[in-house]
């Protein structure tokens, strides 16, 4: 019955088109030849005016020749077209030595990590991470996994160090399949006999396996970039010091670029701690002479919900509703990239092979693969600081955030509250208008200055069970061809005085300077003060208790409880190092190296350029005289 109905349809169609053209002789008639001389004469003139684009259009990023190689989202081969979706720009995929070489050095399981996964990577221009982790029983005298591998000490090209023989066989296998950043084992901070220890060699057997893997890649795939294992830093402040010590005293470290390229943190829940984090990595480099510092990674960050409705579960702390995950994203981007780290991933972009109650942290549930209102927020966030540039300025308040992210198609402020009251904020206009962003449902809303500001509210923070986690929902203020000059900045932060002091010490500053937002109460008559004349000084960021931060488990440990800095509005600016011996800018340091993103204009869909609309209408006229005119000798015959 379908094939006959396919068939029946296929030839109405047949007949349909058949007499289109006699039919089509057989109604020509003068008056309707007029008509098409006139549509040829329209298509001649210069009259013509192709619609322009919606104003709200000129605020939107135009397509990118390359994603933004900087905002990640791990293990993104689960969900690629979601990752599409979002634009992610690179993602971690976890190689585990038990699972490659499971019985044997002769072992190779290319099963394990699909090369479909690093092909789709490819296609969309995504970075792979590969994280080398897990020891084999049978390659070491330790336990399964955490395991130190057996002849690490040995030499490079000795049979015995099985370590360094595999992560050869990788190099040469995955390096030509696009993989050359590895990330060398997991979160190796975490103490033996502490819930997710993952290593349980010492701090110098840490090292050896670092500087084995940078030897061994290099040799193999030279464009191999060796990363520290991602740090938790709560659960041991003080080990990337001793880490880093070991590494500047060995001789040879420094002539080879210290054996590796880039440091790596996972933070999660404060996004307050943030600064405080990747500003005592780039502190502690400094303190120890490691010139060029080295770029610094937060590879994972997130805060998972415990409150959705649809996948509920039980936690001791750290409750969150689905809109507080949402608002977690911008906040830790804008206060990461203006810290310095280089690349920021979010933990994770789906869940797989979970059990109900089980704490689920992806962007998409793990059972229906439904998105999260997070999911939007990253995606809007991605797509409104994509492609940005330093400096990013940074305003601070007891109040209030907003970073300033200067980008090619204008100026995107992030900001958002800091208590749990609304807060009014008198904010500077930078062009004649602008539009207001809701990251998390994407509305956008074209505003106009009044007397030089647009007036904005920031809604209050929300707190469950007495925890105030993170701030209020966050808003983004674009405004399309802003100069970066045109941008007030201040002078950047200097280091905090005693640069030297107790190990494992953050490392930040903050300048107190002329206010240019207006931040105003609207629990009652009085208003924040507003700094108009302050004299720049010095003030040292609190630094977070040192309690560990929390695990990915069902009973999480505490992470510090930051109080926010109670200063008037101060503002600070992140810029480019300009030498590595300068004692400033440390808490708010770029990336050693910005990569330049090629932004190609494209037209927006349905609408003709204008400069292109002349010839579109001559072609089309061009097109309909030259059919008048077969059709008038057709006729004739």
């Amino acid at each position: 019955m379908r094939l006959f109905s396919t068939q029946r349809r296929k030839g109405a169609e047949k007949e349909t088109r058949l007499c289109v053209s006699s039919c089509f002789l057989r109604r020509s008639s003068r008056s309707w030849r007029i008509g098409l001389l006139l549509l040829v004469a329209m298509g001649l003139g210069q009259g013509v005016t192709a619609v322009p684009p919606s104003p709200v259009a000129a605020y939107l990023p135009p397509q990118q020749g390359a994603l933004d190689p900087r905002f990640g989202a791990i293990e993104s081969f689960w969900a690629p077209a979601e990752a599409a979706e979002l634009g992610v720009g690179f993602e971690r995929i976890l190689f585990y030595w038990n699972e490659i070489q499971p019985t044997g050095p002769n072992d190779w399981n290319t099963l394990h990590v699909h090369e479909e996964w690093l092909a789709e990577a490819r296609a969309h221009n995504r970075q792979v991470l590969g994280l080398l982790k897990n020891t084999p029983l049978w390659a070491t005298d330790g336990e399964f996994a955490s395991g130190v591998p057996r002849g690490l000490y040995l030499p490079l090209d000795d049979p015995g160090n099985l370590w360094a023989n595999y992560v050869r066989r990788v190099a040469q296998y995955y390096g030509p399949l696009g993989v050359h950043n590895w990330v060398v084992w997991n979160e190796p901070d975490i103490a033996p006999n502490v819930y997710g220890h993952e290593f349980a060699g010492s701090t110098e057997d840490y090292y050896q396996l670092v500087k084995v893997t940078y030897q061994v890649m290099k040799q193999a795939d030279p464009q191999a970039k060796i990363h520290i294992g991602g740090m938790t830093h709560w659960h041991d402040t003080g080990y990337l010091r001793r880490f880093l010590q070991v590494v500047v005293n060995d001789p040879e470290a420094a002539e080879n670029n210290y054996f590796f390229d880039a440091l790596t943190f996972h933070i999660y829940f404060r996004p307050e701690t943030i600064p405080g984090i990747v500003g005592n990595a780039f502190g502690v480099q400094q303190q120890l002479g490691i010139s060029p510092m080295k770029a610094v990674w937060i590879n994972e960050t997130n805060a998972r919900p415990s409150m959705d409705p649809e996948w509920p579960v039980q936690v001791q702390a750290f409750h969150l509703d689905l809109e507080q995950q949402a608002w977690y994203i911008p906040q830790a981007y804008a206060l990461g990239f203006y810290a310095g780290a280089s690349h920021i991933g979010l933990y994770k972009l789906v869940d797989i092979n979970m059990n109900p109650g089980d704490e689920s942290w992806g962007l998409i549930r793990p059972y229906d693969f439904s998105k999260r209102p997070a999911f939007y927020a990253y995606k809007n966030t991605i797509r409104y600081l994509s492609g940005f540039q330093y400096p990013i300025r940074r305003e601070q308040s007891n109040t209030h955030y907003l970073f300033s992210f200067t980008r090619p198609q204008g100026v995107t402020r992030v900001m958002w509250a800091r208590t749990t009251t609304p807060v009014d904020l008198r904010v500077p206009a930078l062009a004649a208008s602008g539009v207001l962003v809701d990251p998390i449902t994407g509305v956008e809303t074209a505003v106009t200055p009044s007397g030089g500001f647009y007036n904005v509210r920031l809604e209050g923070q929300r707190c469950h069970n007495g925890e105030c986690l993170l701030g209020g929902p966050p808003v983004f203020l674009v405004e399309a061809g802003v100069a970066p000059e045109s941008i007030p900045t201040s002078p950047p932060p200097a280091a905090a005085p005693g640069a030297s002091g107790t190990p494992g010490g953050t490392v930040t500053a903050a300048a107190t300077i002329s206010g240019t937002v207006t931040a105003v109460s609207t629990t009652g008559s009085a208003s924040a003060p507003t700094a108009t004349e302050a004299t720049p000084t010095e003030t040292r960021t609190p630094r977070p208790t040192n309690t560990p931060r929390p695990t990915r488990t069902p009973s999480p440990t505490a992470v510090p409880t930051d109080t926010p800095t109670a200063t008037v509005t101060a503002s600070a600016t992140a810029v480019p190092p300009t030498s590595t011996t300068a004692a400033t800018e440390v808490a708010a340091l770029p990336p050693p190296t910005v990569t330049p993103f090629v932004v190609e204009e494209t037209a927006v869909g349905g609408v003709i350029p204008t400069d292109q609309a002349s010839y579109w209408f001559l072609g089309i006229g061009l097109g309909l005289g030259l059919l008048l005119v077969g059709i008038t000798l057709l006729r004739r015959r």
